[in-house]
């Protein structure tokens, strides 16, 4: 494990996989597609094993048999049937409301850069109350370029205040902790998202931890007596 960065001003996180379990409603919105288009409705495992990868990797696993182009051409209503449901399922993973809480409660800063289109993301934050508690929410599309490009992330650190090296990244995906890394940050991969696949400790991040819990307890500053 490489040692935290000392004086931590805060910590950003991906939103899908990380913070949020929202894998049940972006399958309940792929079935309802399917139903649409009269195909058979995928497993649920494997499109929750490619969340983080967003619709066009999600739409793969119910419409294997459509070219790339056929896939894209259903994202738009893809992204109309989930933004009906996205909040109906999605739950924080547990240890993170405790986790948010302690940064919070310990000066520190958090924020949100996720690949997820802005108009989703931010209705998104918003219904889970975290709207008005994020120092920062940069969207895939805020930018031009996303992760694992570096610019959303110093975009994260410029909105919350916080220099890149003295701030964390943790992200369930390989391109979080490229793009955290590229960006200076401290990187740390969670374990308990999504993976799309991967073995996190493959990923070269500075630290992989199995739950937000193990988090929490790494930031928890001692009491001053």
């Amino acid at each position: 494990m490489k040692p935290l960065p000392e004086n931590i001003q805060g910590v950003l996180f991906d939103l899908d996989g990380t913070l949020l379990d929202s894998a049940v409603d972006l399958y309940t919105a792929l079935v309802m597609l399917c139903e649409e288009e009269g195909v058979a409705r995928p497993e649920y495992a494997p499109v929750r094993e490619v969340v983080s990868r967003g619709s066009r990797a999600i739409l793969s696993c119910g419409f294997p048999d459509r070219d790339e182009a056929g896939r894209l051409a259903l994202v738009p209503r893809y992204l109309e049937l989930y933004q009906d449901v996205m909040a109906q399922q999605t739950r924080a993973f547990d240890g993170v409301d405790e986790l948010l809480a302690l940064i919070e409660a310990q000066g520190m800063r958090w924020g949100i850069v996720t690949n997820k289109p802005a108009f989703l993301t931010d209705e998104l934050v918003e219904q889970i109350g975290w709207s008005l508690r994020a120092g920062a929410v940069v969207s895939g599309d805020t930018l031009p370029v996303k992760k694992p490009d570096p610019a959303p992330v110093l975009l994260a650190c410029e909105q919350a205040g916080l220099e890149p090296s003295r701030c964390l990244f943790v992200g369930d995906d390989r391109r979080d902790v490229q793009a955290g890394a590229a960006a200076g940050l401290y990187t740390v991969a969670a374990n308990w998202g999504y993976l799309d696949g991967g073995d996190p400790h493959q990923w070269h991040a500075d630290l992989v931890l199995d739950t937000p819990a193990q988090l929490t307890a790494l930031l928890r500053r001692p009491v001053m007596a």
